[in-house]
């Protein structure tokens, strides 16, 4: 991965999304065997190779999880909770012939090794207590987020929505694929799942959305992040009993899209980054006192009715910025 692969925005977030509660993807197990076949020769401490010293691209290690946390020589890749803020995640979901496409070299990641880190990202990137090489390694770097993992409250809430409901079945499962939509369950076992249009973002339409409205009582996670929805998607959103994290970055909704969502009582997460979202927007959300986080960087909205909204919703972190 080059320096080219984190020239992302960050914005570092001490919130995870209701996701983390869970903690389905084992880091050590699942995804550094994936990290360390197909990005590790080009991120992992100095090194001598044939009589020249070779250092990892962009400053950036990915054989300790305090490196990970450390990010590249550009700043942070990687914030808890938000794919979409973490270039590690987002460098591999680049189309081919984009500079900044990784791994630069070599197998490219496959469609189910992203989803794969996608959902670590999302459940709060827990390393679970792997550290890694110590080469290197600052006093002081042993954090929160490399100690093993805790359940947290929030388990609770999850084992309640998920009582009582039956798995998805196959077909109903082949035919959202057929349409375009990645399904995952949230964690091992569980009825509930996330759904995303991660391999096809271009096509996916208001139609395609319709397509997933078969499993709408198990979805608690919807990524419609970049696709070429309009405002009549959410009208199928708007029938997803549980969903708990919506992220609709990046699309054409408007104001008058937002209000089709005031029925959603478990929406906790909103993301409506570089959207054209105004403060007129943010008066329908005022209505869904579940809500925790809206995201709202580079969208329309302004400081004056983001503080209104977080006035309106007790609890709520809604940010610009």
């Amino acid at each position: 991965m080059s320096t080219t692969a984190f020239r992302f925005p960050l914005i570092i977030s001490v919130y995870l999304i209701s996701s983390s509660a869970y903690s389905a993807v084992n880091f050590e197990k699942d995804l550094l065997p994936v990290i360390t076949k197909k990005c590790m020769d080009c991120h992992k401490a100095p090194y001598e190779e044939k009589g020249q010293k070779k250092t990892p691209k962009a400053g950036l290690r990915l054989d300790a999880s305090w490196a990970i946390l450390k990010g590249s020589e550009d700043g942070p890749v990687l914030t808890p909770g938000s794919p979409d803020k973490s270039g590690i995640y987002e460098s591999v979901t680049l189309p081919k012939d984009d500079d900044g496409h990784m791994p630069s070299k070599g197998e490219d990641m496959t469609k189910e090794e992203i989803a794969l880190l996608k959902t670590w990202i999302e459940e709060g990137a827990n390393f679970g207590g792997w550290i890694g090489s110590v080469e290197g390694m600052p006093a002081g770097a042993m954090t929160e987020s490399v100690k093993p993992y805790k359940p947290r409250p929030h388990d609770l809430f999850y084992a309640a929505l998920e009582k009582d409901l039956k798995p998805l079945s196959d077909e109903v499962l082949a035919n959202a694929k057929a349409a375009g939509a990645q399904v995952s369950p949230v964690k091992v076992d569980s009825p509930l799942v996330r759904v995303d249009f991660l391999t096809g973002v271009s096509k996916c339409d208001d139609a395609k959305v319709a397509a997933i409205l078969p499993l709408k009582e198990n979805i608690v996670q919807l990524d419609l992040g970049r696709t070429i929805i309009t405002d009549a998607a959410l009208k199928t959103v708007a029938q997803l009993p549980r969903l708990v994290a919506l992220d609709l970055r990046q699309t054409k909704i408007t104001d008058a899209g937002l209000e089709s969502l005031s029925g959603l009582k478990k929406l906790e997460s909103l993301n409506l980054y570089g959207t054209e979202i105004t403060d007129a927007g943010l008066k329908h959300l005022a209505k869904l006192k579940s809500l925790k986080n809206v995201y709202l960087w580079q969208s329309k909205a302004t400081k004056p009715g983001v503080n209104q909204l977080n006035a309106a919703i007790p609890g709520l972190k809604a940010s610009i910025e």
